[in-house]
């Protein structure tokens, strides 16, 4: 492997890649690593290509392995002229990213991350999740024959729980305070080889950057004036941020999109810092939303998600559960079927236009990150109907009722 350096995102103490580093050991703060310079789009037909294949000039530390790979990235980037018609606003998008392996974007992360795992030699890996991180890396490390443990609340609901068993991984219920378990894993991880993929690991962070340089090539690189990613831990954000800067770097766009960091209220540290004008987040005391995905009372990466925005100018905003609520119903009548975080983003939209910090001439594009059917219960919050009818009366009923 080349000795890439990882580099602390506050005091840029430099690291190397060809160990484990997870934190800075100076300031405990998110470590990254270091941004592509140059680099070209693999050519080829992208039907018969990976994702690591196409883009593998950015990412020159990490092996191609089609065996570990489940056929992730290359979603869909859905427009919506109904829904920017009805927020007065010139063009709307939604990338889809429940249509990866798992159903969520965490498989971008997770193939990454496990490619760094084993290329470092570990027979071993973790996460600490409470939904799709747990889904992916109990899924990548069967795919990948690695020992596989996940971490979880030991509160968590079946409906949760069995998606990630079905991987046969050590599912293990932690009792105690899960604020911590991020820490102690980390601990645990050095003490036993576990090499734990969690939110904020470097090369997790790196797989997000593919997501960026999608929507550039499926929008002839005409990028979006704004990007709005739900955001929870802060790696999905950092990384979509860092592709479109190495398409920069490389000359295929012009400009970096502006980054909207979108929150559900019942849980948003980062927006709550940002209005306060606090130099660093606070833990969120008390979270409580249905968007139970991006409900992060501290999150790893939220100071430099903070330093970064501020620095580029990025926006942060956050909706209540009614809000997100709504937004969920009008993505399913775009035929989008989301779970409440992914419907994070055009409740951000829509306020951000009501309150005229949109002008209605931009260009913008909504990360969808995980599926509807992760968090079923959310349908209670709809006005779902159904009828019934007897076989023989149905062309009747029909024509009477509807």
């Amino acid at each position: 492997m080349i000795d890439v350096k990882l580099f602390c995102t506050k005091c840029n103490k430099e690291f190397s890649a060809n160990q484990v580093h997870i934190i800075c050991d100076v300031c405990n703060e998110a470590l990254e690593v270091e941004t592509v310079k140059q680099g070209k789009i693999c050519e080829g037909n992208v039907l018969e290509q990976s994702i690591m294949e196409r883009y593998k000039a950015f990412f020159p530390w990490l092996p191609i392995d089609h065996e570990t790979s489940l056929g992730e990235g290359f979603t869909a980037l859905v427009e919506s002229k109904k829904i920017a018609k009805e927020l007065g606003l010139d063009k709307l998008y939604f990338k889809n990213e429940t249509q990866n392996p798992t159903w969520s974007f965490k498989d971008r992360g997770t193939l990454t991350g496990v490619l760094h795992a084993i290329k470092l030699g570990y027979k071993k890996i973790g996460t600490v999740s409470t939904g799709n991180m747990a889904v992916s890396v109990a899924a990548y490390g069967s795919k990948a024959n690695l020992e596989t443990f996940v971490f979880v609340n030991k509160s968590m609901a079946a409906e949760k729980l069995n998606p990630i068993a079905i991987y046969d991984p050590h599912l293990i219920k932690v009792e105690g305070d899960y604020g911590n378990l991020y820490y102690k894993s980390l601990e645990i991880g050095k003490e036993n080889d576990i090499y734990f993929i969690n939110s904020d690991v470097p090369f997790r962070v790196e797989g997000y950057k593919t997501l960026a340089y999608e929507i550039c090539e499926q929008l002839n690189f005409e990028i979006p004036d704004y990007v709005v990613v739900p955001t929870s831990a802060g790696g999905n954000i950092r990384g979509i941020e860092k592709g479109f800067e190495e398409f920069k770097n490389a000359g295929y766009i012009d400009q970096v999109p502006t980054m909207i960091c979108a929150q559900a209220s019942g849980c948003s540290p980062i927006d709550k810092a940002y209005h306060d004008e606090e130099e660093n987040i606070t833990r969120f005391e008390n979270p409580h939303t249905i968007a139970h995905a991006i409900e992060n009372a501290f999150p790893p990466s939220g100071n430099q998600v903070l330093r970064k925005l501020r620095q580029k100018g990025g926006l942060f905003v956050s909706v209540t559960d009614e809000e997100i609520v709504k937004a969920q119903a009008m993505l399913a009548k775009e035929g989008l079927l989301v779970q409440p975080a992914s419907a994070v983003p055009l409740a951000a939209v829509k306020k951000l236009r009501e309150e005229k910090k949109l002008k209605g001439n931009e260009k913008i594009a909504c990360v969808l990150t995980g599926s509807g059917l992760k968090y079923t219960a959310a349908f209670e919050k709809h006005d779902l109907k159904s009828t019934d009818c007897k076989l023989e009366e149905l062309s009747t009923f029909i024509t009477k009722n509807y």
